[in-house]
């Protein structure tokens, strides 16, 4: 499949061949109803906008609370590989208590993922590992070895290692990130706008 993901909300699906699969169709509706509902979610801040904590060493320890959340498509995977926070957790555990992280991690190493900078790792899933999606978890039982792409902290590949689901995963190849688009990718009817980062060929004719 192509995907193409507009975040928070906007995803546009197609088979290689072209076919529509799944558009999202709201993009641009009123957002005045979310403002009177009573709960805290239209008052959070963007992702981009909120500062995670960090260590000395530079990685994420604590994201703070934001907007999260990816397009959902099919069982879920593909909104849980977006934004595979699944792995890591809500907050730091503590070090002394024994398989207190949602996962136990081995064999950390750097590789490359379609030309893009990634890190691999097989990780166990602990008994306080929750998927994001129940019925398409990320890690399976037994090991399961991991691909993160470093620059969008995507989960661009997944294997199962053990049992009866040995061999089964999934793999994203990202093709670009940060790219215009028009919002006639995600709506349900085109409006016919024209994409100006395509050139316009203009027909004068022969003169007389």
């Amino acid at each position: 499949m192509n995907c193409w993901v507009r975040r928070p909300g906007a995803l546009r699906v197609e088979t290689l061949d072209g076919m529509l699969l799944a558009s999202t169709t709201k993009i641009n509706n009123s957002k005045d109803s979310l403002f009177i509902s009573g709960n805290r979610k239209p008052w959070l801040l963007p992702p981009t906008m909120a500062n995670p904590v960090k260590d000395e060493n530079g990685y994420v320890v604590r994201r703070p609370e934001a907007l999260y959340g990816e397009p959902a498509f099919g069982s879920g995977r593909f909104a849980a590989a977006l934004d595979p926070a699944e792995l890591a957790g809500e907050r730091p555990v503590p070090l002394e208590v024994p398989f207190a992280n949602v996962a136990e991690v081995e064999a950390i190493s750097m590789v490359e993922h379609n030309g893009r900078a990634a890190m691999d790792a097989i990780l166990t899933p602990n008994p306080s590992y929750t998927p994001l999606f129940p019925a398409a978890p990320l890690l399976y039982p037994g090991r399961t070895a991991v691909r993160i792409d470093l620059e969008t902290a995507v989960c661009v590949a997944s294997r199962s290692l053990d049992g009866d689901t040995a061999g089964a995963g999934h793999a994203i190849l990202i093709r670009g990130i940060d790219e215009y688009m028009l919002d006639d990718l995600f709506e349900e009817v085109s409006m016919g706008l024209t994409d100006v980062r395509a050139h316009i060929p203009w027909d004068l004719g022969p003169h007389s």
